[in-house]
C-alpha cells in the first residue's frame, strides 16, 4: 500500500508538470495580462491613496471633507463594487483596474494619513524655528517620518488588490490567472488548475519580496528603527 501510494503521488506530480508545460502559452499569456492589470490598478491606487493620505494628515480642511467619505466607502470590500463597476465603466479591463485601485487605495490612504498625523510635533517645531516653509514641512519632515506607515499600507493594499484581481478576472476579463483558473475548472483540467494556483502563490510571494526590497532601499536611512 505505501508503495502504491508513493507511485500515485509521483504520477499526480508528473501529470501536474506535464499539464503546465503543455498549456504554457495560454498560462504564460494569462500571467502577463494579470501582471499588467495588477500593475496598472496598484500604481493608480497607491498614488491616489498616498496623495490623499498626505493631504488629510496635513490639512484640517481636507480631512473635514474627506474623512466622512472614507468612513462611508472604505469599509465596503472592493468586490462589493463589482456589479456597479462593470456597469459604469466602458470595458471589463477598466472596471477591473478601478477595483484593483480601490482595494489598494483605501489602506494606503488610511496608513499614510495615520503616519503623517502621528509625526512627532517637535520635528515641526524645530523645522519652523530654522525657517522651514509649510511645503518643506510636508515634503521633508512629514512624509519621510511617515514612510514606515506608508509601506504598511502598500503591503496591505497588495494583498487586497491581488484578491480582487482574481475575482474580477473570473467575472469579466477574458484573459488572466483568474480567468484561466475558471477555464481549467470548467473543463475539469485539474492539473492545469493546480498549476495556476501554484503560479498565483509564486507570483504573490515574488511581488511581496520585491516590495520588501524596495522598502529596505527607500528606508535605508532608518535601518535599525524599522523592525518589520
Amino acid at each position: 500500500m505505501p508503495r502504491r501510494g508513493a507511485e500515485r503521488v509521483r504520477a499526480e506530480r508528473q501529470e501536474l508538470v506535464v499539464g503546465e508545460l503543455d498549456d504554457w502559452p495560454k498560462l504564460g499569456g494569462s500571467i502577463l495580462n494579470s501582471l499588467k492589470l495588477l500593475a496598472g490598478g496598484y500604481v493608480v491606487g497607491a498614488a491616489f491613496g498616498f496623495t490623499l493620505g498626505v493631504a488629510i494628515g496635513s490639512s484640517r480642511a481636507v480631512g473635514y471633507w474627506a474623512h466622512p467619505v472614507l468612513r462611508f466607502v472604505g469599509p465596503l470590500p472592493a468586490t462589493a463594487w463589482l456589479p456597479l463597476a462593470f456597469f459604469v465603466f466602458p470595458s471589463s479591463w477598466s472596471a477591473s483596474t478601478f477595483l484593483v485601485a480601490l482595494a489598494t487605495g483605501f489602506p494606503v490612504t488610511v496608513l499614510t494619513w495615520s503616519g503623517v498625523a502621528g509625526v512627532n510635533k517637535a520635528y515641526f517645531d524645530v523645522a519652523r524655528t530654522l525657517g522651514a516653509s509649510p511645503t518643506f514641512l510636508v515634503l521633508r519632515v512629514a512624509i519621510p517620518a511617515a514612510l514606515p506607515h506608508v509601506f504598511v499600507g502598500l503591503f496591505m493594499g497588495l494583498g487586497g488588490s491581488f484578491a480582487v484581481l482574481v475575482v474580477a478576472e473570473m467575472l469579466g476579463v477574458k484573459s488572466g490567472l483568474g480567468w484561466y483558473l475558471q477555464w481549467a475548472q470548467g473543463w475539469a483540467a485539474y492539473a492545469n488548475m493546480y498549476a495556476a494556483l501554484i503560479v498565483m502563490a509564486l507570483m504573490c510571494s515574488g511581488l511581496i519580496t520585491l516590495l520588501f526590497r524596495l522598502r529596505d532601499r527607500v528606508l535605508s536611512w532608518q535601518k535599525g528603527l524599522v523592525q518589520w
